[in-house]
C-alpha cells in the first residue's frame, strides 16, 4: 500500500481564477494539452467528433462562451498528480467560486495584459487572501496590444497589495511578442508551430546570450534594461525567498505569456508543481488539525446533477483531507450521523468520468447519488471530525417562480430542490404560501438564466420568472422572526434547511432595520 504522506506530497490541488474573458478557460485547456490529458485544445472525449471546451461542459456555457459552473479535472505532470478546479468566471457565480476555493491549496490568477487587474479579479484575490491561499499570477494575452510590462507589475502591486515577482519576462519587438526570458536560469523560450494554439508545438529553450544576436536590437536592449531594473529593485526570484513569500501571501510569482498562442504555458505548469504547496493538515472546528495520515476524512464543497444527461445522476464532490479513500468504504456524515457507502466513486474530467478505487489527500472524488450529502458536509472514517462550515452569502436578486405546464408539478419541485442543493439558486418559501409561490434568490441575473435553462432542458419543467418586490436580504434567527414580520416593507422567508431570511424592499430599508433594531439578528454571511 502506498504511503499516505508520500502520495499527498505528490498532489497539487489548485484553482484558476480571473475576471470574465481574461482567458481562464483557455489556460485550463492548455494545461490539459501540455500534460497530455488531451491531444488538441478544445477537445472533448465524446462519442461524436466535436470540438468544445473540456471544462465548459454545460451547453449554455458553450453557447455563451463563458464558464458559469465549476468543473474538476485531474491529470499527471512531471511525476505529480494535479487536481485542477476550473471556477466560474462570471461574477454572478462568485459564491460557487468561494466554495471551490475552500477545496484547493493554491490558485493561478489570470490577468488580461491589456485590462490589468479587473474588479472580479480583485474580489477573488481578496477571498484567497482571507483563506491564506497562495496565488501564482499569469499575465495573459501578451501577444496583443498591452501596456509596458513594468506598468502591469505596478498595477498588480497597487490593486492587490502584493509584491509581484516576475519569474519570466516578455521580449517584444514593436508590439510583436517574441517569447519570454526565464530569470532563474537566463534562458529564452520561444514557441512556434502550434497550429494556432491547438497543439503544443516544439518548445525551445536557448541561452539568452546566444540568441540576442538573432533578435531585433531594440527588443534586446529594452529587455536587458528592464531585467537589470528588476534586479536593482530587489524583485529577485531566489527559490527559497520566492516560495516563502508565496506561502506567506506577501508575494506572487508572475509569468507572462499567451494561453491562446501557447507562449509561457509550460513554464507556468512547471511552476505550479514546483511552487504550489502540497496538501497540509486541515483545521477542525474544535481548533485542532486533522493529520494527513489520520483515518480518512473529507468535506463536500460542491454538488452537481446531470453532468451526463444520459444518466441523470447526482455527484457530491469531496475533497480528501486525510487518510486513504477506498471505494466501497462505509463513511459517516458528521451532520446526520448516517453512514454513506462510497460504492460509486468517480474521478471527473470535465463531464467525463471514470471509477476511482483509491484517493489521497488533495484528490477530489465524486460520490454518485449520495443523496443525503449537502454542501459543507464532513465525511470521516475512524475518529469523528468536523471541518468548519462553508459560508453562504445573502442574495441580492429575487424572482417568483411559476410552473409553465401544470402537468409537470413533480418535475418542477424536483428540479428546484436539486438546483437549491447545488447552490445554483436559493429557493425560499413563505410560511403562508409554501410551494404555491417559491421565491428564487441569487447574487446575479445569470443565475436565474441558468436555473431557467436547466429546469427546461434537464428536468423538463419550463418555468416563468417574474420580478419580486424584494431587493435586499439578511440572515436572521427564530428569536427575531416575530419582530421582523411586524416591520414595514419587510417579510421573512425560509430556506430549505429552515434558516430564516429577512427580505426588504430596498437596501435602505435593510440598513434602517439594522440601525433602529440592534437587538435583532441581521447578518450578511450565513453558515450552514
Amino acid at each position: 500500500m502506498a504511503s499516505v504522506l508520500a502520495e499527498a506530497a505528490r498532489r497539487r490541488t489548485f484553482a484558476i481564477i480571473s475576471h470574465p474573458d481574461a482567458g481562464k478557460t483557455t489556460l485550463t485547456e492548455k494545461f490539459l494539452l501540455y500534460s497530455g490529458a488531451i491531444q488538441q485544445a478544445g477537445e472533448v472525449r465524446q462519442r461524436r467528433d466535436t470540438r468544445a471546451t473540456s471544462s465548459d461542459w454545460l451547453k449554455l456555457e458553450q453557447q455563451r462562451g463563458i464558464s458559469v459552473s465549476s468543473s474538476v479535472m485531474r491529470f499527471d505532470h512531471d511525476g505529480h498528480v494535479l487536481n485542477l478546479l476550473d471556477t466560474p468566471g462570471h461574477h454572478d457565480f462568485s459564491e460557487d467560486t468561494y466554495r471551490v476555493l475552500s477545496g484547493v491549496d493554491a490558485a493561478v490568477m489570470v490577468v488580461d495584459a491589456a485590462r490589468g487587474v479587473e474588479p472580479q479579479t480583485e474580489k477573488l484575490h481578496a477571498v484567497c487572501r482571507r483563506r491564506g491561499t497562495p496565488v501564482v499570477t499569469f499575465v495573459n494575452k501578451m501577444d496583443r496590444s498591452a501596456p509596458e510590462p513594468l506598468e502591469i507589475l505596478d498595477d498588480l502591486e497597487a490593486k492587490l497589495g502584493m509584491d509581484p515577482r516576475p519569474v519570466t519576462w516578455p521580449v517584444h519587438d514593436a508590439g510583436r511578442f517574441l517569447g519570454v526570458v526565464d530569470r532563474r536560469d537566463g534562458t529564452f523560450h520561444r514557441l512556434e508551430g502550434t497550429g494556432r494554439g491547438r497543439t503544443t508545438g516544439v518548445a525551445t529553450a536557448e541561452r539568452w546570450e546566444d540568441v540576442r544576436g538573432g533578435l531585433p536590437d531594440g527588443a534586446v536592449r529594452a529587455a536587458e534594461e528592464e531585467l537589470e531594473l528588476l534586479d536593482t529593485l530587489g524583485r529577485t526570484v531566489d527559490g527559497d525567498a520566492l516560495a516563502d513569500g508565496l506561502l506567506a501571501g506577501t508575494a506572487t510569482p508572475v509569468f507572462f505569456g499567451s494561453a491562446l498562442a501557447n507562449f509561457g504555458v509550460r513554464l507556468l505548469l512547471d511552476a505550479v508543481v514546483a511552487l504550489a504547496p502540497a496538501p497540509s493538515p486541515r483545521p477542525t472546528v474544535d481548533g485542532g488539525e486533522r493529520a494527513l495520515d489520520a483515518p480518512f476524512s473529507g468535506f463536500v464543497f460542491k454538488v452537481q446533477a446531470n453532468l451526463d444527461p444520459r444518466h441523470r445522476d447526482r455527484l457530491a464532490f469531496v475533497r480528501v483531507c486525510s487518510g486513504r479513500f477506498e471505494r466501497g468504504t462505509s463513511l459517516t456524515c458528521t451532520r446526520t450521523g448516517r453512514r454513506v457507502v462510497a460504492k460509486y466513486a468517480h474521478q471527473v474530467f470535465g463531464r467525463e468520468r471514470e471509477t476511482v478505487e483509491e484517493a489521497y489527500p488533495g484528490d477530489i472524488v465524486g460520490l454518485v447519488n449520495a443523496t443525503d450529502l449537502r454542501i459543507g458536509d464532513t465525511l470521516h472514517d475512524g475518529p469523528a471530525v468536523t471541518f468548519p462550515p462553508l459560508p453562504t452569502f445573502t442574495p441580492e436578486r429575487f424572482a417568483v417562480a411559476a410552473l409553465a405546464d401544470r402537468s409537470k408539478v413533480k418535475q418542477f419541485r424536483r428540479g428546484l430542490e436539486q438546483l437549491d442543493e447545488e447552490g445554483v439558486v436559493q429557493v425560499l418559501r413563505h410560511p403562508d404560501l409554501g410551494d404555491q409561490e417559491p421565491l428564487l434568490a441569487a447574487v446575479g441575473q445569470l443565475q436565474f438564466d441558468v436555473a431557467a435553462w436547466r429546469m427546461e432542458h434537464e428536468f423538463g419543467a419550463p418555468m416563468r420568472l417574474s420580478s419580486a418586490a424584494w431587493a435586499a436580504a439578511r440572515g436572521t434567527d427564530d428569536a427575531s422572526v416575530a419582530a421582523l414580520r411586524g416591520l414595514r416593507d419587510t417579510a421573512v422567508y425560509h430556506r430549505a434547511d429552515g434558516v430564516p431570511l429577512a427580505l426588504f424592499r430596498s437596501e435602505w430599508v435593510a440598513r434602517r432595520a439594522e440601525t433602529d433594531h440592534p437587538e435583532l439578528t441581521l447578518r450578511q454571511v450565513l453558515f450552514a
